[in-house]
């Protein structure tokens, strides 16, 4: 097999791409963290942290993959021919045009080498760092005990897009969702794009076969027609590569499952392969206004988002043959686990004050970690239960500072674990919600006032909703602790009704004015607060590899 320069290559393009962070944006980093460590220790920064680098992931070249093979040429060659009608109509989008087209050469390298490598590195797991000491020991899982894992969703009670019924479940809303939190601010306009119908009509399939295609897509290309922006240019380009993943993902799968290759578990992307990849899956996709595409902030912010759902669908990807999982690449466990605490690390900064206002895409975290627990379909309630619940105090990761992780690509990162926040009293809202518990619930509520004590801490005196927020923690967080404390029996249950509160009050959750406020309580409940069902779900089992009708 030759190799090809692609990675290389996409990796310059990057580079050349990226812009520094912002001055503004340091600043309220800075502020932030200073009065978050002043909660914990009563100083600026208490000498007994311990730091944890992380090196950009752009500061090595990636790995080099084969060539195509003769399939791969062929699809390459159709793809060539779509992006050139869009470039001809939408002049100005060239380096998106040129990340797609490089993104599926990697993509068809990066299979091929699994499919056709006889050497399989063994997973090296042998680091005990603080960090690795406390990942989950994961349990034994096959393709049948993720049969409740749907891309389209359960629908919503309440239309989230009242003139497009046909394209209406968890994962529109989803988007929705975040489209309107991050636009509340500064109003640029970008809250609900009819560009959006194009990424969705590439990407899942049983929307593809539940809605009308020719009358959506004549829709589709009559407004184009009529508002030809660039970030429709950029939603076609994304479009084009979420059905390109898919074709190439099918083609491997399928000859998987015939018999003419053998894939083994294990993928070889490396650090920098993996975050090209996973780039191009999203940064087109959470779109932001033209000055804020490539700064390093937001770029980092998109590829943690990736990360994130990585850690809660690890499991089901290993038994589906995903190809750009984080847990099933050629990195070792030591870097994944880096990876799995910059989003805890991520998470703690969104739900900070200092956090929000000069990115547009700020909420883009704080939603998808509240969107995963709420859908029904992710392994957040179902492999994060644990059995028992390990001692709160000492535990490392609920001492991990917040931190926006700017510098995951470039210069690198230093994440810190030391003292947790806490407040001496809790605010009036978030004492209701403590009420609640030890009246309804007096084995988890300890657990719950201390973990609200270090939410406020991060965040201020919550105002939020106490009566939705309460319903939703009851039959989500709640439930998983006291599933945990009853030896993980339950999680199945715990994991359906997420789904069901997620569809009963979706809406509630992004409505204003306590919007917000919910989305952040939430966030921290279901990605930072203690036993950590987030970073319970991120272990990874070897088994077969099978793939399904809808991931495959």
């Amino acid at each position: 097999m030759g190799r090809s320069g692609i990675s290389t290559e996409l990796a310059n393009v990057v580079r050349d791409s990226i812009k520094s962070c912002t001055e503004d944006y340091k600043r309220r980093e800075e502020s932030g963290i200073a009065r978050s460590n002043r909660a914990a220790c009563g100083e600026e920064r208490h000498g007994d942290s311990v730091m944890f680098p992380v090196e950009g992931t752009l500061t090595l070249a990636p790995r080099a993959f084969p060539a195509p093979d003769d399939h791969g040429a062929e699809r390459l060659r159709r793809l060539d021919a779509c992006l050139a009608v869009i470039e001809q109509a939408f002049p100005g989008v060239e380096t998106g045009i040129r990340l797609c087209r490089l993104s599926c050469e990697l993509l068809e390298g990066a299979w091929r080498e699994r499919a056709e490598s006889t050497d399989v590195a063994p997973h090296d797991d042998s680091c005990t760092c603080t960090l690795c000491a406390h990942l989950p020991k994961p349990l034994i899982r096959s393709l049948d005990d993720y049969n409740w894992r749907r891309s389209d969703g359960r629908p919503l009670s309440i239309k989230t897009w009242p003139f497009r019924k046909e394209l209406d479940s968890v994962l529109t809303g989803g988007w929705v969702w975040t489209r309107k939190m991050n636009d509340s601010d500064r109003d640029l306009g970008l809250r609900f794009r009819h560009e959006d119908d194009i990424l969705v009509l590439h990407e899942y399939k049983r929307v593809e076969a539940a809605i009308q295609m020719s009358d959506t897509v004549r829709a589709v290309e009559q407004r184009l027609a009529e508002d030809r922006t660039t970030n429709g240019a950029r939603a076609l380009i994304c479009g084009l590569y979420a059905a390109y993943k898919r074709s190439v993902d099918e083609h491997w799968l399928k000859r998987h499952v015939s018999g003419t290759v053998t894939l083994p578990q294990s993928t070889p992307l490396d650090r920098s392969a993996y975050t090209l990849l996973q780039l191009m899956d999203c940064l087109f996709w959470h779109v932001s206004p033209d000055s804020e595409l490539w700064q390093e902030e937001h770029l980092a912010s998109l590829v943690l988002c990736r990360v994130l759902n990585d850690m809660t669908d690890v499991r089901a990807d290993a038994v589906t043959g995903e190809a750009s999982n984080f847990w099933l690449s050629s990195m070792s466990t030591h870097e994944k686990a880096l990876y799995g605490a910059c989003v805890v690390a991520l998470i703690k900064y969104g739900c900070m004050p200092e956090a929000h206002g000069l990115l547009w895409n700020t909420w883009l975290m704080g939603t998808t970690i509240v969107w995963e627990g709420l859908t029904g379909r992710h392994a957040l309630w179902f492999d994060g239960i644990t059995n028992g619940l390990p001692p709160r105090d000492g535990c490392p990761l609920c001492g991990i500072e917040p931190n926006a992780c700017t510098g995951l690509l470039t210069d690198g990162v230093t994440l810190r674990i030391g003292c947790t926040p806490t407040v001496d009293a809790l605010g009036e809202r978030a004492a209701l919600l403590s009420a609640r518990c030890r009246s309804e619930h007096p084995e988890v509520w300890r657990l719950f006032d201390q973990e609200l004590a270090t939410f406020e801490a991060l965040h201020g005196e919550w105002h939020g909703d106490v009566g939705t927020v309460w319903v939703v923690l009851r039959r989500t967080y709640i439930a998983a602790v006291i599933a945990s404390l009853a030896g993980g029996e339950g999680a199945r249950d715990v994991q359906i009704d997420s789904g069901n509160v997620g569809a009963d009050l979706f809406h509630a959750l992004h409505r204003p004015p306590t919007w917000k406020e919910d989305t952040a309580l939430l966030a921290y409940m279901f990605g930072c607060a203690h036993p950590h069902f987030l970073w319970n779900a991120q272990a990874f089992a070897s088994t077969a590899v099978g793939g399904d009708w809808l991931d495959g």
